[in-house]
């Protein structure tokens, strides 16, 4: 099975933004721990981080013919990017919605996810694990 990680926004700054909601480890350690699970569960992993919205976007459509499935952390973009849903809609490749917090916990625009409807599902709040948790999900729905 074939996976492409997507992280958006601020991702690259894991272990220094804002320790408390995020966590103290790095997103090269972020990156580590998902080749290791996804090796564990015979998966082939591609991750890629981005600030902005078009390569978010274009990421996505590489995934047409060459993803079976998508883990994305869109970060803020979540929120309000209805080019980033568009482009989840249009793939046809199963997408796994995570966050490392839990956004209904967090700010009152947090809750709302404009691509959380368009995606197999959302996991969130778990930290890293949110991640180990998608690729199961997405190993699941290729059964």
């Amino acid at each position: 099975m074939r996976v492409f990680v997507i992280n958006g926004p601020n991702l690259n700054l894991l272990g220094r933004r804002e320790p408390d909601v995020y966590g103290s480890q790095s997103y090269e350690s972020l990156c580590a721990a998902v080749r290791e699970w996804a090796c564990a569960r015979d998966m082939q992993v591609t991750l890629m981080q981005s600030n902005s919205e078009g390569e978010i976007i274009d990421a996505l459509h590489r995934a047409m013919g060459h993803a079976d499935g998508v883990v994305l952390n869109a970060g803020a973009y979540t929120h309000y990017s209805y080019a980033i849903r568009d482009a989840v809609a249009a793939i046809g490749v199963p997408v796994v919605e995570v966050h490392l917090s839990n956004i209904h916990a967090r700010e009152v625009f947090r809750a709302t996810s404009v691509t959380a409807p368009v995606c197999a599902g959302q996991i969130c709040g778990f930290g890293f694990d949110s991640y180990r948790l998608a690729l199961e999900a997405l190993g699941g729905l290729a059964q």
